[in-house]
Formats: structure tokens, sequence, C-alpha cells
């Protein structure tokens, strides 16, 4: 019986559709998810084989599939025409390269250096060798290690006090998990210990000296792994208040000693103060008091001089009057002397071998005026 010609047709075409599956296929199905640590390099496999009833030119494309529909795919290398393309995706500029120099002979797998966590996504093999066409998809998780992990310890380090250890990196990816042992001693964990391996702490109750030691924590993922150490020194509590005592103590002294400075320093600047105001209260153009001689001397000195400058006729009174008493302002005579002592003559010097007149000096009467 035979088949209309439209039937025909369509038989027709479904065997030629036959035919191409037969002809192009990828047969690189076994990884199609894909985890690597950031920094390394990867390998993305798109190994196919054709058919001679695939007579069109060989052009294999790598897109970047985004994880939000709304964004374009983005391809990432392509050969075509027996050239390769690998400068279209900005990012893994000089990162992307095929794996085979030569990939018409059937291996058009890439591989992406230097991996980044911006790196992850969902990558697709397209082949095409008309009238063939194939394509796969691969899943690439870029994982970063554990690092820059630090340890410390929460808590006071006393005896009977609780302890917690903790462990924290800073970068790696999830799920992280932490570790802890013990280096020295018995080597072997608190029997009091708790250990929460996501948040890395490790507790421990009711510590001891026996506690006392050093711990090493491991944070690790699926793709690495970081360590940190730390030492704890479990010890007796300390006299807190013999030490709250000795501080008051010695604060108290402290404050003695800074007011006895203080005190000596303005002493020492209220005395310096007082020398300099007595010094200028001096007067310099003020003559000292004059002594009992030497007001004596002073007053004969200027008698002498006047007597020296008066004529021979008048030196016949002076010479007759006898001299027994120096002038002083502050001289009182004593109450229990004779006021009627004559007074005594002092006689003048021989002035005639000098060749000067004679001169007699003027004595004191009892009331102290000048005769």
């Amino acid at each position: 019986m035979e088949l209309p010609p439209r039937a025909a047709l369509l038989g027709s075409l479904l065997l030629c559709c036959a035919g191409l599956t037969k002809g192009l296929k990828i047969t690189s199905t076994e990884q199609l998810m894909v985890e690597k640590a950031q920094g390394e390099k990867v390998t993305l496999p798109c190994t196919f084989t054709v058919s001679p009833e695939d007579q069109g030119p060989l052009d294999i494309e790598w897109v970047l599939i985004p994880i939000d529909n709304q964004k374009k795919e983005q391809t990432i290398i392509m050969y075509s025409v027996d050239r390769i393309y690998n400068d279209y995706y900005e990012a893994m500029s000089g990162r992307v390269q095929f794996t085979n120099p030569d990939p018409k002979s059937g291996d058009g797998s890439v591989d992406i250096l230097n991996l980044k966590s911006t790196d992850t996504g969902t990558y697709q093999c397209r082949v095409k060798k008309a009238p063939g066409v194939e394509s796969q998809k691969i899943q690439l998780t870029v994982l970063v290690k554990p690092a820059r992990t630090k340890c410390y310890i929460e808590g006071s380090q006393e005896t009977g006090r609780d302890i917690t250890l903790k462990c924290v990196s800073e970068e790696g990816s999830p799920l992280l998990s932490y570790s802890w042992r013990k280096l020295t001693g018995t080597e072997e964990l608190p029997a009091t210990s708790l250990l929460n391996k996501d948040t890395g702490e490790l507790s421990l109750k009711n510590a001891s000296e026996e506690y006392s030691g050093t711990y090493s924590c491991v944070a690790a993922n699926r793709v690495g792994t970081d360590d940190c150490f730390v030492v704890l020194n479990v010890t007796p509590p300390i006299n807190t208040a013999g030490t709250i005592a000795g501080a008051v103590i010695g604060t108290l002294l402290g404050l003695f000693l800074l007011a006895f400075l203080i005190f000596c320093c303005c002493k020492k600047r209220k005395e310096k103060k007082y020398e300099k105001e007595v010094h200028h209260d001096i007067r310099e153009d003020v003559p000292p008091p004059k002594s009992r001689t030497s007001t004596a001397h002073s007053y004969i000195g200027s008698n002498r001089s006047s007597l020296g400058s008066m004529s021979p006729s008048n030196m016949e009174g002076y010479a007759k009057t006898p001299y027994n008493q120096v002038p002083s302002e502050d001289f009182e005579r004593p109450s229990g002397q004779n006021s009627n002592f004559p007074p005594s003559k002092v006689a003048a010097p021989n002035l005639s071998r000098m060749g000067a007149v004679p001169v007699m000096i003027p004595a004191q009467s009892k009331d102290g005026s000048i005769v």
C-alpha cells in the first residue's frame, strides 16, 4: 500500500533526523558538576564525534549562562572556520583556552586558569557541524579554602571557671567545619569539654590546672584546610583583696608625696619673693648711720678748717677756752657722772716750728654749746 505524499514526506524527515542524531554526538557526559578551589585550574570537558553526513563547517562555542534569566548569555571562547576567538569575555581575558590546540580533532574542552569565586556558574558547550547540532551543560562551583584562621580564649583562665576556646576562619566557602585537639600533656581533650563543629567553639567547664597546654583548631571544607594554635594556662585565683589594698596604699603614698613637694615649692617661692621685696625697700641714695667716732672726727675737722681761716687777732679768745668733750647727737652723760667736772685744757700743738699760727681747739660747755 502506497503512503500518501504527505505521509511519505514526514517519514523522510524522521529518517533524516534519526540519521542526524546518530551523526554528531557529544561523548563527555560523565562529569556534569565540577568543584574546584580558588586559584586552581579547571578543565571543562566537551568531546564529540561526527559522521560522514555532517559536511558543514565546524563551530564550537562556550557560553556562561547567568543565574538571572533576565541577563543575556556570555560567550567566553569560540572556534569557527579554523580560528580561535578568546577575547569575548573581559573577566576571563587571558585565563581561558582550548585544551587541544586543534578542536576539530574531536576535543572541544576548555581550561580556565587561576579560578576566582566569581567564575562560579553554569557553562554550556555547543558543537555545530551542519546539519548536526549538540550541546552540554556543566555546573562549576569555585570554592574558597579556609584562610586566616584565628584562635583565642574567652573567659578568665582561673581554676574553677568556665573557659571557651574559639576558632574562626575569616575566609572560606561554606560549609566549614571545625575540630579541636590538644597537643601537649595527655593530648586528649578534657572530659568536661564540649565541641561545636559549626561555630568552632570548645567549651571547658570547671577548668583545672590539668587543662593547661597547647590546643590546635583545624578549619576545613571540601577544598582545603587551615589551622591555628592557642596556649591555655589555668592558674589559681589571685588574691584580689590584697591587690586592691596595695593599690590604695600606693595611691595614698603617692598623693602625700605630691602634696609635700608642692608645699616645699610654694614655701621656697615665698622666701625668694620676700628677699626681693626687702632688697627693693633699701634705698641706695640714703647713707648708713654715722658712728660716734666718725661724727666726732667730722666735727673736729670742720671746726679746724673754720678756725684755720680766722685771723690771728681772733684766735686769742679760742686759745683761752679748753676743749674737753666731743659733741654727739645721741650722746647722753650718765647720771652718776659729776657735771661740775672742770673742763680740761688741750694744749695747742707747736705750730711755730711748722710755720703756722697756733690754734686752740674749742671746748664744749655743760649745756652742749661751743665756748
